[in-house]
């Protein structure tokens, strides 16, 4: 039998709930507790949770106005606010209630053991970057690919050429320049907003114009084609001021913070290792051959591609037919609902990380190909899964 309240509250999330139809408390006690049963794995599962005291009684207010309903959420946690945030942002991805179309949007999350809560948040990724405040440890690794959904939002286009970017660039006396929009993504996830990529083998003169007035770090993948692209910035006149690199044979949007923080600081200034830059042979040409080796050669890729740079950051989901017709587009909220509706959807183009409850109702179609931000099943037997990283291989 769950109990009352936890022994110890800490937090209380507030949140709002809109229903299309007429239904009861009971009805969203229900649709809470079913529909994010597996979401989160065992240790943060809500029923386990109230068991064990952890979340305390779900308080519901509902007001019935025509056939709508409206109310207000009440949970009280005595989790930690990695695991609060979690459980907020799990709220809202309950989209139906009863026989009724439902959205829950997070308002806020009470600090109970301050005397006023320093942020009012309405969304996840607003929770994230508000609460979360401290290394997240490993086991989170949902928790890490909600961030990286949020940090995604924060790159920038800079100069005439459009150079993938962090927020920072314009305002900071140190900027790192890698290679391309992966490399990026991965640092912005562990808020690494100072970068910028020189989206392709040629040197932009945005990069060169910027190494005059600003502190430059290279930091390029552990293997040759690195070495050589310091070599190209350099003859490109580029004025490097220090060289940081991956570890032999692994690729900068591969690392993880701890690497990251560990190259960063072992960064070497390049007048120690410029001559040997300057006698290092070999040409840019190896590095292109070497980038082709490693394209996913995919035509229908190629064409998703194109959309998925047209919805990026816009929180819209595209589906298309087997012949890549648009056959509607639509807020990420609606997608389940969407597929159920156009029973020929090919192919899902979509601004949003791929959960294992959304991908589960997905494959219940016919949708071959998913493009998403990030995804926490990599691979599946029917649907091919492509993340916004894949595509700068293609």
């Amino acid at each position: 039998m769950a109990k009352v309240s936890p022994p110890y509250i800490k937090y209380l999330i507030y949140a709002n709930v809109y229903i299309e139809g007429v239904v009861e408390k009971s009805d969203v006690i229900g649709a809470i507790f079913g529909q994010t049963e597996g979401l989160l794995g065992p240790e943060l599962d809500l029923r386990e949770l109230q068991r064990s005291g952890k979340i305390g009684r779900i308080d519901v207010k509902l007001k019935v106005e025509g056939k709508k309903t409206y109310g207000e959420l009440i949970v009280p946690t005595s989790l930690n606010r990695f695991e609060t945030s979690l459980i907020a942002a799990a709220l809202e991805t309950v989209n139906r209630i009863g026989p009724a179309y439902a959205t829950i949007k997070v308002d806020r999350i009470e600090n109970i053991r301050k005397a006023k809560v320093q942020y009012i948040l309405s969304r996840s990724r607003d929770l994230l970057t508000k609460l979360v405040t401290e290394e997240l440890p490993d086991t989170k690794e949902l928790l890490m690919y909600l961030e990286y959904s949020e940090k995604m939002k924060s790159l920038i286009e800079y100069g005439p050429e459009k150079l993938p970017a962090g927020p920072e660039i314009e305002k900071a006396e140190e900027i790192i320049v890698v290679e391309g929009r992966a490399d990026i993504l991965n640092l912005l996830k562990y808020g690494i907003k100072n970068v910028i990529a020189l989206n392709g083998l040629n040197v932009p003169k945005t990069i060169v114009d910027l190494s005059k007035k600003k502190i430059i770090t290279t930091l390029f993948d552990g293997d040759r084609a690195g070495d050589l692209l310091i070599k190209e910035l350099m003859l490109n006149g580029v004025d490097i001021d220090f060289v940081a690199k991956a570890p032999t044979g692994t690729e900068v949007e591969e690392l993880s913070r701890k690497e990251i923080l560990k190259v960063l600081k072992n960064k070497i200034p390049f007048e120690q290792v410029k001559s040997y830059y300057e006698k290092l042979e070999g040409s840019i040409e190896e590095v292109k051959t070497f980038r082709e080796q490693k394209k996913i050669k995919d035509p229908i890729l190629q064409k998703l591609k194109q959309i998925a740079e047209g919805i990026f950051k816009s929180g819209q989901v595209v589906l298309l037919d087997e012949n890549f017709n648009i056959l509607t587009k639509l807020p990420i909220q609606k997608v389940s609902d969407a597929v159920e509706q156009y029973p020929n959807t090919a192919y899902i183009v979509m601004d949003t990380v791929l959960s294992r409850e959304l991908l589960d109702n997905l494959s219940k179609g016919n949708v071959k190909y998913i493009i998403c931000l990030d995804s926490i099943i990599k691979k599946h037997p029917k649907i091919n899964i492509y993340t916004i990283k894949d595509l700068d291989r293609v």
